[in-house]
């Protein structure tokens, strides 16, 4: 299994359609980055947010997972997302996904929100996944935190294997195959 370089993630992004808005080369002045790294991609979060509440009362189960637990917060106008202190919100990529059956792809965080106290949750992006990046972001500071609407939120490392995998997540049905927008924890039931 190896790391991809910028050549094979430009070459699967243009002809197959792997990251779809795709930004040929890192865009970084007066912007939190994003696009094409040496070794990544740096991903954009949309301006859609979620961000979880007590006005609803209720309990956060991912078996069971409450609308009222979350408020929905449009960025389009300001540009940016206010996640109150100590809080969490969810978001989604402006880029699509469509993951090769031969390769994984793992999210971290971008290291100028780390600075600030604001952590993204790393994810994998399994064989054959298609869709949507819900983003889970968490203000750890005792301040409200700033998130900028379609500027750079995490960086995405692909692994290529030296063989498909027997079972892809699509080959599962996986729950969040085809996702567009920002999707709620589920369960199949």
């Amino acid at each position: 299994m190896g790391l991809k370089s910028d050549k094979w993630i430009k070459e699967m992004s243009l002809k197959h359609k792997m990251i779809d808005p795709f930004c040929e080369k890192q865009m970084g002045k007066n912007v939190v980055s994003f696009g094409l790294s040496s070794y990544g991609y740096d991903i954009r979060v949309g301006s859609e947010f979620m961000i979880f509440t007590n006005i609803g009362a209720t309990i956060v189960d991912p078996k069971d997972f409450h609308q009222s637990n979350v408020i929905e917060v449009d960025a389009s106008e300001d540009g940016f997302c206010v996640i109150p202190a100590n809080s969490f919100a969810l978001a989604r990529t402006m880029e699509y996904f469509r993951m090769p059956k031969d390769t994984l792809a793992i999210c971290l965080g971008k290291s100028t929100y780390a600075r600030c106290g604001i952590i993204v949750n790393v994810t994998p992006f399994e064989p054959e996944f298609e869709g949507h990046i819900t983003i889970e972001i968490s203000n750890t500071t005792p301040l409200p935190a700033k998130i900028y609407a379609n500027e750079g939120i995490a960086q995405v490392l692909f692994l290529q294997g030296d063989e498909a995998c027997e079972v892809t997540y699509k080959d599962k049905q996986g729950k969040y195959q085809g996702q567009k927008g920002i999707t709620l924890p589920r369960i199949l039931k």
